[in-house]
């Protein structure tokens, strides 16, 4: 046993390994080069104005790091951090959505996947009430891909009507221009609550001098068309004129100085750090990903003082017990969870226990975590008569209508009907976290195989020339292969579907910033449609 454990650990702490050099090419695109080329310039790179923007000795909980490797767009195989930087960090104490563009990639222009992680952003934190900064240095839509990024909801207009929005629910929109901001780009400076703009660093126009020149054969400079003096003193485009990127870095923050301090709409308690060491999770959960888990260990190792009270911890041996709920308190706040344990297939008992437990929380607003480590709901006849569909639906149903925050972790299989019941991407949680051990597709490999090779015989059998077992081997292979591919966290967090990898030692901070966002704005009342109890 204890090998096991030591073997289990070795196997993930490896993982994560390669999680840290994925996130090291993400963070310093360019490497040394690229920081000395902004130097020359004037400029710090993106990460270092995000570290001097919140208040000193904080974290910046950086959001989709990951995104946009291997997306094969044209002439680009990889957009390193989807060519911006996107995250939670505290300015004068509180909470604030930060969004920077990274000139290193691409002058900062926008590919579909820098679209779809910039409105991820916003509609974080127009949902939980954050304001916004963003760090504005783009080169505008990257003009090859067009199509696929100006015309259409979610494209690149999207963002500017998110702007104007949140400003409209008060949630204060400020842009620091540190670089050029042109065409549909100059928006993020004039629809910003107020703007800041650096001399001879910062531009802004809806049509550069090339395009003015071809347009009306005027030449002009960058400077005297659309520079920081200009939009400062003439225009009235922006708001603040600084002579540098630290001063301009410490007017925004004076900026939100003004704004009054959050508060989180639950009761809190006393933090107390769990009595089971961080290092029992890497040693409890297996290397094999769908090898059953212990679940109760892995909640020991999160939750305030490694205590849960757990609902119904009798019902049903071995069938509702693959749900485990309950509630547990993550640095000082009461979170309701509903996590997979054992194989983590979800039976008629599970999805009854699960439903009532949702409601229940969301009746006493209980903000929710749900912990994913499921291949599915229990499929075959004696399931079905029982009424698994049904009682799987009232399980979807109270995820779908719960109106507390929802957390999704997943640390396991996450496969089929399962992601939908414990609250995956298309269920909006507040916040959705992978793990190395994660694996998102429709089923495992193994099963999508199986199933995929049956229909490829059924298709040589009536063209009359049956598969050679070689052949069938062969199919097997690559369809394992492309699922198991398409369901690794690094395929997932490429495409944003999900919110940050964590390591398991991070877990517990990051729910405890997750749930705390998360609580900013006052819980409503509950309302659920028509169960089929």
């Amino acid at each position: 046993m204890a090998d096991a454990r030591m073997e289990n650990r070795a196997f993930w702490e490896n993982e994560e390994l390669k999680l840290d050099e994925r996130a090291y090419y993400a963070m310093w695109p360019g490497g040394e080069k690229a920081v000395e080329r902004l130097a020359k310039q004037g400029k710090a790179h993106v990460r270092a104005l995000v570290d001097k923007l919140i208040d000193p000795g904080t974290e910046f909980f950086e959001l989709s790091r990951l995104a946009g490797f291997g997306m094969d767009y044209p002439d680009v195989d990889d957009v390193p951090c989807g060519g911006i930087v996107t995250g939670i960090g505290k300015i004068n104490g509180n909470w604030t959505m930060i969004l920077a563009n990274d000139s290193r990639v691409k002058a900062g222009t926008y590919f579909p996947i820098t679209l779809k992680k910039h409105m991820r952003a916003q509609a974080i934190a127009a949902r939980c009430g954050l304001n916004c900064v963003y760090i504005a240095d783009s080169g505008g839509a990257y003009l090859p891909m067009q199509a696929d990024v100006f015309p259409d909801d979610q494209h690149f207009g999207s963002m500017f009507y998110n702007m104007a929005r949140m400003s409209a629910q008060g949630l204060k929109q400020i842009t620091l221009s540190t670089g050029g901001n042109t065409a549909g780009g100059a928006y993020i400076v004039f629809m910003a609550c107020q703007s800041v703009m650096i001399d001879r660093l910062a531009y802004s126009f809806l049509g550069g001098p090339p395009l003015v020149k071809a347009a009306t054969g005027e030449i002009i400079s960058a400077e005297d068309l659309g520079g920081a003096r200009i939009h400062n003193q003439i225009s009235g485009g922006a708001d603040h004129f600084c002579t540098s990127q630290d001063e301009a870095i410490l007017k925004v923050r004076d900026i939100l100085s003004m704004e009054p301090p959050q508060k989180i709409h639950s009761a809190r308690f006393e933090e107390a750090a769990p009595r089971l060491p961080v290092d029992a999770i890497y040693e409890n959960l297996p290397a094999k990903v769908h090898q059953g888990i212990q679940v109760r260990e892995f909640l020991k190792a999160i939750a305030d003082d490694s205590r849960m009270l757990e609902y119904k911890p009798h019902y049903a041996p071995g069938r509702g017990d693959n749900i485990v709920a309950g509630k547990i308190r993550i640095k000082g706040l009461p979170v309701g969870v509903i996590a997979s344990n054992g194989l983590g297939i979800i039976f008629v008992e599970a999805a009854r226990k699960a439903t009532e437990w949702i409601v229940r929380c969301s009746q006493d607003k209980t903000p929710l975590l749900f912990v994913q480590s499921s291949p599915g709901y229990m499929v075959g006849s004696e399931s079905e008569h029982m009424g698994i569909g049904k009682y799987g639906a009232d399980m979807v149903r109270s995820v779908s209508c719960a109106q507390v925050p929802r957390i999704q972790l997943v640390i396991g299989p996450d496969n089929g009907a399962a992601n939908y019941g414990m609250c995956g991407r298309a269920y909006r949680p507040h916040f959705l976290f992978s793990t190395m051990r994660a694996r998102t597709s429709v089923m495992s490999g193994r099963s999508a195989a199986e199933v995929l090779l049956s229909i490829e015989e059924r298709k040589h059998q009536i063209k009359g020339s049956p598969m050679e077992e070689a052949d069938k081997q062969a199919f097997r292979q690559q369809m394992i292969d492309k699922y198991d591919g398409e369901a690794h966290p690094f395929f997932c967090a490429a495409r944003l579907l999900n919110d940050r990898v964590l390591k398991f030692r991070e877990i517990r901070d990051w729910l405890a910033m997750a749930f705390e966002v998360s609580l900013l704005k006052p819980i409503g009342e509950p309302a659920f449609g028509n169960f089929r109890f």
